[in-house]
């Protein structure tokens, strides 16, 4: 029985002998707060392109990665109802113009010049007329048809200026109006050609030629080709913390192993009443060499950092506020910064305390 129990006893000596507990002490350092978020790039200026009419794919100028200058024609649609409203639009402008009817003006101002001339014959047969019934020679008859005449002269004349006015007018109307059907018809017809928004690259295509397609189909994405912009999304517990400027550490599957300094440069107000989030985007300030679209990649955003502060792995806390010295007395602390590796000790253990990080 006693060797029985040296026995059990030796074999606990050697197995607390093979578990002794791993000691640390508080490390003098900096110390970063930060908040997690995630996302994917987008191309600056990146944006799906739609028709702004109905039609059927006729040409397709470009491919997936072709780059692209703003006002290069994409697509075009088929359009020959279109042209021939064109057609008429040119024959009627060219005929309503004012330079061609010069022969109605010229017609409208020899009649005015008649009238005029008429006017003043009648005016001067008038007035001699009357000067002789005034030395009681002539007759009444005679001065009454001079004075007719002068009347009807007089209202011809001023007629033929009030014609001649209005169509001025109307020529001028029908030229102006004719011009603007025109440009209507040239803006029409450019709604048939899909054009590049952008300085950029082709980044999709999603159409082929001889499809159908509708003001709300969307053709193509474009984008900056050097550009790119972080979009991720914050949690509404998190939102207040952020700030135009801040840093933020941006890692990527596509690199791996490498960190890359980005700044937020956007936050966007509204948060999304389904996910309780907000967007918010970043710039790069040192970009990778190269980078595509909808690459995903993890951030932290730095919050604050404090230089010379007291921190302790996250692993050594029995919980958020207690600590085991090495002689297994447990201690409150007060903390300060945390990340995702350590937390600042504000107040309960000094650097030389040793501690002893708890059994799992």
């Amino acid at each position: 029985m006693k060797g029985l129990n040296y026995f059990s006893l030796l074999v606990l000596l050697i197995s607390a002998c093979g578990k002794k507990q791993e000691t640390i002490k508080p490390e003098l350092t900096s110390i970063t707060e930060s908040v997690y978020a995630n996302g994917y790039l987008k191309s600056e200026n990146q944006y799906q392109v739609f028709p702004s009419v109905n039609g059927v794919i006729s040409k397709i100028y470009v491919e997936e990665g072709d780059t692209v200058t703003t006002g290069e024609p994409l697509m075009l649609l088929a359009h020959d109802t279109q042209r021939y409203s064109k057609e008429n639009a040119q024959l009627a402008e060219r005929l309503n113009d004012v330079k061609e009817n010069e022969g109605k003006k010229l017609d409208a101002q020899l009649t005015v010049e008649l009238a005029k001339n008429k006017l003043l014959f009648d005016s001067s047969l008038f007035f001699r007329q009357k000067a002789l019934w005034e030395q009681k020679i002539g007759t009444k008859v005679e001065l009454e048809q001079k004075e007719v005449a002068y009347a009807a002269s007089k209202s011809n004349y001023f007629s033929a200026l009030i014609r001649q006015r209005d169509l001025l007018k109307q020529l001028e109307f029908n030229s102006n109006q004719s011009k603007n059907n025109l440009k209507i018809s040239d803006q029409l017809e450019s709604d048939f050609t899909i054009k590049s928004e952008v300085n950029g690259r082709v980044y999709a295509l999603y159409k082929s030629v001889g499809e159908w397609v509708g003001v709300q189909t969307p053709l193509a994405i474009l984008g900056d080709a050097k550009q790119f912009r972080l979009q991720m999304r914050i949690d509404e517990y998190d939102i207040l913390k952020i700030k135009i400027g801040q840093d933020v550490l941006v890692t990527m599957d596509s690199y791996k192993g490498k960190v890359f300094m980005a700044s937020v440069s956007k936050i966007n107000p509204l948060m999304n009443e389904k996910t309780k989030s907000f967007t918010i985007e970043a710039k790069f300030s040192d970009p990778p060499e190269k980078l595509y679209p909808n690459l995903t990649f993890e951030a932290n955003i730095i919050i604050q950092k404090k230089d010379n502060v007291l921190i302790v792995p996250n692993r050594y806390f029995v919980n958020d506020s207690t600590l085991l010295l090495s002689n297994g007395e447990s201690v409150k602390v007060i903390t300060g910064l945390k990340d995702y590796r350590c937390t600042e000790i504000l107040k309960g253990v000094a650097i030389t305390d040793e501690l002893l990080m708890p059994e799992e």
